[in-house]
């Protein structure tokens, strides 16, 4: 019995695996608005300049070490099982203890300047941190709740550097980081979101906005106040994250009731989640938010229209370029949340990734999660150096640089500076052992006039044209020192 139910439950998580490829595939060509004001059309392209950022996804259930928020939520138990706690089995016994993890949080080792060197040094260019997440637990002073970071309830309120987002915010922007703030639309501890006196069914509001207009009233103002004041008493914002892409306007022919939802269910044997009209008035919101913050990037996750000023594929990378901004969000080890004995990407992986990315003219945002105590992994630190140490010599070929056609040939990407300035960034398989002679690279033939040499040797290079290809002949005394990198750059100025 026990295997038939994992055979089922397997074939359930890829159906749905599938079923969300091939909707996020869609999305990323169809599901793009592009921004028409000229401030943060700007920003936008500097934003695609910075190429490289952190993100951070932290709170009260680093405490278990458990995926983040979604063990609350009754209709993602499948992947998300309860295990923590006196009485996991008891859905009431679980949250109240969950939300009890307030009372314990206590992270006495947090050091935001600590962090903001080590990604520095790693060439990240902004953060993004989680300033609340579908919990509601506000990592940030906020007036509007109780549980939050500064909460009386709180042990770590009486620290100096309680303020968490206050202290990161500053911490990095003395690394001339970018600053972004994560924010969860739902709030699944607020009584006006998962109203107490009804059950929790599944991720969205657990009654209906317009059967009870004066409480979810009372729920967007407390969404708008709680933005607002990250934007208005954390210093300069660059960008709001927006996550919990379910809460948004929706049109009725769109909506789908619980009883159809079960009925979909039995029928197909898949999941498919509820969509209910829950209009946050995100037009006005972000009217409001630019009058704080000009120029503010907003990023209205998976919510089609014109507050989604770039896409954010997450934990994957799309199989070819997007003809908008976008960024992947990766993570590096363990999970979104700090877990225990988490395995970190290497550095080849790392870099391998971002050049990727970069190629097809992303950014790549790297998530590394901070545990109970407020301190990394040293495996991420290791990661970090690993990256440095490449991006010291070969950073000019990721920053403020373009995708250009052929984005990728075997395992050459090429990308190109707004001075015509190219790059083709070799990539190095851990089980290459050998280098060849020469680099055959095809779809892309620089003019007869053009100069190439290799990043960090200054060596110039011999190179002839034929048909279509470009052959580049490899110094045979730099050949080992080449196979010990990760990936070499020859930089083709025309």
């Amino acid at each position: 019995m026990k295997n038939v139910n994992s055979s089922f439950l397997m074939v359930w998580v890829v159906l749905l695996f599938v079923q969300n490829s091939m909707a996020q595939a869609v999305y990323e060509e169809e599901r793009y608005v592009p921004e028409t004001d000229t401030i943060v059309l700007k920003k936008l392209e500097e934003w695609q300049d910075l190429k490289f950022g952190l993100l951070m996804h932290w709170g009260t259930y680093s405490q278990w070490g458990i995926v983040e928020s979604w063990s609350l939520c009754p209709e993602e138990y499948e992947w998300c099982e309860r295990k923590k706690g006196t009485n996991p089995s008891d859905y009431n016994s679980y949250k109240k203890e969950y939300e009890g993890l307030q009372k314990t949080f206590n992270p006495i080792n947090f050091n935001p300047e600590k962090w903001a060197k080590a990604a520095k040094n790693a060439g990240m260019k902004y953060v993004i941190f989680t300033t609340k997440h579908h919990d509601g637990f506000s990592m940030f002073d906020s007036k509007y709740t109780n549980y939050k970071i500064t909460g009386s309830e709180t042990p770590f309120s009486k620290n100096p550097k309680a303020n968490i987002t206050r202290e990161i915010f500053d911490a990095f922007r003395k690394e001339t980081f970018w600053t972004g703030a994560y924010f969860s639309k739902p709030d699944w501890n607020h009584q006006n979101y998962w109203d107490p006196y009804f059950p929790p069914k599944d991720r969205n509001v657990n009654y209906e906005p317009e059967a009870y207009p004066k409480k979810w009233s009372k729920y967007i103002d407390f969404t708008h106040n709680q933005i607002l004041e990250l934007l208005t008493d954390y210093g300069k914002v660059d960008i709001l994250w927006l996550d919990g892409g379910w809460v948004a306007k929706t049109p009725k022919s769109e909506i789908t009731s619980w009883y159809d939802k079960q009925l979909k269910n039995k029928k197909n044997g898949y999941l498919k989640h509820r969509i209910i009209n829950q209009d946050i008035k995100m037009d006005e919101l972000v009217v409001k938010a630019r009058e704080r913050q000009p120029g503010l990037i907003v990023v209205d996750r998976a919510v089609h229209g014109k507050n989604q000023n770039y896409l954010t594929p997450e934990n994957r990378v799309p199989k070819s370029p997007l003809p908008y901004p976008w960024e992947s969000c990766i993570i590096s080890g363990g999970g979104w949340s700090w877990t225990p004995d988490a395995k970190y990407m290497t550095g080849r992986e790392a870099i391998h990734t971002l050049v990727n990315i970069v190629a097809k003219g992303g950014n790549l945002l790297l998530n590394i999660a901070p545990n109970a105590k407020g301190e990394w992994d040293e495996g991420a630190y290791t990661l970090l150096e690993e990256i440095g140490k490449w991006m010291n010599v070969n950073n000019e070929a990721i920053y403020n640089t373009r995708s250009i056609p052929p984005y990728k040939f075997e395992n050459i990407c090429v990308t190109k500076k707004r001075d015509g300035t190219v790059y083709l960034i070799y990539l190095i398989e851990e089980d290459r052992t050998e280098i060849p002679s020469k680099i055959i690279f095809s779809g892309y033939v620089p003019s007869n006039k053009a100069k190439l040499k290799l990043l960090g040797f200054d060596i110039p290079l011999k190179w002839v044209k034929k048909n279509n290809t470009i052959e580049i002949d490899l110094p045979k005394k730099i050949k080992t020192k080449l196979l010990n990198t990760l990936a070499f750059v020859v930089k083709i100025n025309e």
